[in-house]
Formats: structure tokens, sequence, C-alpha cells
């Protein structure tokens, strides 16, 4: 979320709005620096460019939930993989030490500065974490705050000391411009008019411009026993109890997560990269967030338009007979592909854009809701069917859509066109998700 105080734009105005020098001509504001967007680690571009969405093959499970209509996609770069296990383990990090540093700097602990202080030493209001300062976890007046951390040791297996994931919420704010947008500011009353609703439900008059912004808290740990949950009379503990935290998974698609914390994920990125551009002076990027559903599906096919798969051809067998993907390949039997479960990401050859995985391994989540009939009423420039839902709203309201199939997956889910979804507040050990984020400018 980005903030400028009405000082910083006064100022802007005053000191780039006009210029002593000028020939009376319109020259537009002096000054400003030339913007080149950095190129993202591990992202492909896709180009902007415009498609037939919908099914290229038969509908054998009468779904009758997709048509096909040419549309059009704005250019955008797109993770050449899923998130995997690694990735998402920073953000996991991150949250886990942002809430001990916010809990010894709560605690007041002397010698230490773990809030930022302004230029007269006074610590900043709301507080601003010091990641500059060390931890002696040595230090006797830190570690009763450091066993806070840990599970009690009446919940402690065989004595071990594990970090309590209960405790990691990952609390965050980000603008609601679909609801802003359906506002009106009456110049004459200094006033808006209309109403907002915030994601508990609760709707209310907008006071002013706070009034758009949404606040959720989300626990970030990915849920580890849906391998065991999602299958019944299977023995899948072991992907349960090691999957996430081992290294030799380090590679893999991260799972476990759901619809709310991939898009909680998107939102920590989308600071944690914007952070850093601007203590080097540079300029904010665009949200990293979720692929709309229209986005996935062009990435997907990768310029090859009409495809039937991301490689281009109606078979899932290269001309060695080799699978092209990690899926069902045949009945009761996953290991003919090479994984009996997931795969290390990259595992298979990437389409025409750069992109790995787009078919099989893990399905992935996107920021639309799920609608039958979605597709009739989305605009054919950006499509995008988007649904905010709340708690007390009925299961049906809930459902996002998925996109890709997964190593469970019968071949049919893995085509470009086919759709599917899952609940927002569910887990699977078959769901994973990749970012976007829009390009800034013309691409050549």
């Amino acid at each position: 979320m980005k903030k400028v105080t009405l000082f910083a734009l006064t100022l802007a105005l005053l000191l780039g709005g006009c210029s002593s020098s000028g020939t009376g001509e319109l020259t537009g504001v002096e000054g400003r620096k030339k913007f080149y967007e950095p190129e993202p680690f591990e992202m492909a571009f896709v180009p902007a460019g415009s498609y037939v969405m919908g099914p290229s093959d038969q509908d054998p499970l009468r779904a009758m939930n997709n048509i096909s209509r040419t549309v059009t996609v704005e250019a955008f770069w797109m993770d050449q993989t899923e998130i995997t296990n690694n990735k998402y383990r920073q953000f996991v990090y991150w949250v886990r030490d942002s809430i001990l540093r916010t809990k010894l700097g709560d605690a007041g602990i002397e010698g230490y500065e773990f809030f930022r202080t302004d230029d007269e030493g006074n610590v900043r209001e709301p507080h601003v974490l010091n990641w500059d300062e060390d931890i002696d976890i040595e230090d006797e007046n830190v570690i009763p705050v450091l066993e806070e951390m840990y599970y009690p040791e009446n919940e402690r297996f065989k004595g071990n000391k594990q970090i309590d994931s209960r405790l990691l919420q990952y609390s965050f704010f980000w603008v609601d411009y679909k609801q802003a947008a359906k506002a009106r500011y009456n110049y004459e009353t200094g006033k808006y008019e209309g109403k907002v609703t915030d994601l508990k439900g609760v709707t209310s008059d907008i006071t002013d411009r706070s009034s758009f912004i949404m606040h959720d808290m989300v626990n970030i740990y990915p849920d580890t026993l849906c391998w065991i949950r999602d299958f019944t009379y299977s023995f899948n503990d072991p992907w349960a109890t090691l999957y996430f935290w081992h290294p030799a998974y380090d590679d893999y698609p991260v799972v476990g997560v759901s619809w709310r914390q991939a898009r909680a994920f998107s939102v920590w990125r989308t600071n944690y990269m914007n952070d850093h551009l601007r203590a080097r002076g540079e300029q904010d990027v665009h949200d990293y967030r979720l692929p709309l559903e229209s986005e996935w599906e062009y990435a997907a096919r990768g310029g090859l338009d009409l495809s039937m798969f991301p490689w281009g051809g109606p078979y899932t067998r290269n001309y060695k007979g080799c699978f092209l993907a990690n899926f069902k390949p045949l009945r009761g039997n996953y290991i003919d592909d090479g994984a009996t479960y997931t795969a290390s990401v990259a595992s298979f050859e990437p389409n025409e854009y750069g992109l790995f995985d787009m078919a099989g391994n893990v399905s992935e989540w996107t920021s639309c809701a799920y609608h039958p009939s979605s597709y009739v009423i989305s605009h054919d420039l950006n499509p995008d069917y988007e649904y905010n839902a709340r708690p007390e709203d009925p299961p049906v309201l809930k459902r996002k859509v998925i996109r890709g199939g997964s190593w469970k997956d019968i071949s049919f889910f893995l085509q470009t066109g086919t759709r599917d979804y899952e609940y927002q507040d569910s887990t699977k050990s078959f769901v994973g998700f990749r970012n976007v984020r829009t390009y800034i400018g013309v691409k050549d």
C-alpha cells in the first residue's frame, strides 16, 4: 500500500510544478527521471495480445462452465515456476522474525533498539521494525521472550522445541479500488456518497479515503496435514512430516496454502520489493498478485492459440513416448511420468513463454471467483470476475478458480482451457500458486 502525505504532495507541486526559466511553451514537468522497469528475478515476460479463451476440445464432464471467445490481455511478468517451498519459507521466516522483534521491542529491553526512531530519538508511531539490530539469543533478558515463540512444554513431542506455527499471523492492508470506483465524492458537501463493506461483511458509510483500506490477518504456515486429509485409506504420513521444511524438497512447489494465504504472500512480496526500491531512491513497481484466470490461460498457451496443452500438441507424450507433464497418466499408475507425487519445479520443458509446469505438478490459484457464467458476463479486455467472500457467505461464494491440473489429475484437467475450483479457505496437497506483476509501459 502506497502512502503519500498531503505535505509531500504539496511540496512536489511547489517544487516541480513550474519553472522560473520557462519559455511559455508546454514542455511538461522538469526534473523527472526516465523509468526503466527492473526485470524481476526468475519471472518471464508475457507480451500483450489477444487469443481465443475457452475450451480447445469437447466437454466430457459436461461442466458447461466456459465458452470460446476472443479476449485481449495486457502485458505482464509471471513467475517461471510455481512458488517453491524455499521461497515461501522466506515469507514464513520474515513473519516469524517480525513477530519476535515486535515482542522484543514491546518488552523494552535495555541496550536494544528494535523499533526505528526519528531524528530526535523518539520511537516512531506506528512502530517501524529496525532490522539492523542484532539479537543476542543468549541474553538473559531475551531468552524469556524467545521462549514465548515455542510450543508450550506440554505440547512438545519428545521435548523438541519448535516454533508455534499458530503465532505466525500476518496482518496486512490493501486498497479496494473496485469499491472506491463505485463511490462518489460530492465537492459541494465535501463528503463521500455511498457505502463500503469490509471483509467481515460490515457495511458502513464512507467517511474518507481510509474507508477503502481493507485489513486482513491470516495464519500463513502451510497446512502440512493436507497430505493425510486429502486421501482416505492412503498412507501419506511421510509427506506430511517432511515436505515443507526438509531441504530435499526446497525446490518443490509449496502446497497446503489456501487462497487467502496466497494473497497474503502476494501483498508481502509487493511490500518487500517496494521497500527495497524506496530505500534506493527508486520508483515503486506494480503489485505482485495472483493471476487473472484470463492471464493464466493466455500465459499457459504460450502464444499457441487454440492449442490443447501448453506444449502445443493434442497428446501428452512426445515422439519418444515420454510424458510431457507430471499428472496421473494411467489408471492407478502415477509413476509413469517420473513422479509419484509432486516433482521438483522445472522438471519438464517450458512453453514458448519460458513458463514451466503450466500443466500438471500442482494446480494453481487464480485471483478470480468461480462462476459457471463468468465467461458470459466478464469484459473482453482483461476479463476479470472477483468477489471478496465474507465469513457469513455460503460456500458457493467462496469458490476460487484453479488452473493447470496436478499430479493426481487425469489429462483433461491439464488442458489450457479447463476450469476447476477449490474453496478459498481450503488447503490441498495438489494446489499451489505463482505470482504475476503487470508490466509498466509498452515493451517492444
